[in-house]
């Protein structure tokens, strides 16, 4: 692997808090091992590039794309062809595909980790401060 760019590096940070919202809900269901226990990373600098989220174990980039990337297809190309150089699998979705058919994503990701035949989680890790306690009344909590 390529040793990681400190501008890279330093812009990453400020990207993880600044997700689109379809990385953000794309995170929502590779955090924390959701995806057959498969560590992802957000905003991992590689290289000179930033990758939207990569899982180191299984070599696999999943890269969220919105309309910009449709002018900039021959940088794409040559991104992932670099990538791809560095033993690393490239799978690219559309914002749009993420936030209107998020299951299908997660259909691709879970095959691409070598999970095919079996079904990725249905729902995502609650994000923080979601899910503690007896925040849900429905639970039958009654503080």
């Amino acid at each position: 692997m390529t040793r990681i760019n400190q501008a890279a590096k330093k812009n990453s940070r400020s990207l993880r808090r600044e997700l689109t919202d379809a990385e953000q809900l794309l995170w929502r269901h590779l955090r924390m091992r959701q995806m057959g226990g498969c560590k992802f990373r957000r905003q991992h600098p590689l290289g000179r590039y930033i990758l939207d989220f990569v899982c180191l174990e299984a070599a696999l980039v999943v890269e969220v794309d919105g309309g910009q990337h449709a002018e900039n297809a021959e940088r794409d190309q040559g991104r992932t062809e670099w990538l791809e150089q560095q033993e690393l699998r490239v799978l690219r979705f559309w914002n749009n595909d993420v936030l209107k058919d998020i299951e299908s994503v997660k259909q691709v990701i879970w095959n691409a980790l070598g999970k095919v035949g079996t079904e990725p989680p249905s729902q995502p890790s609650p994000l923080k401060g979601e899910g503690d306690g007896c925040a849900d009344l429905a639970l039958g909590c009654d503080d």
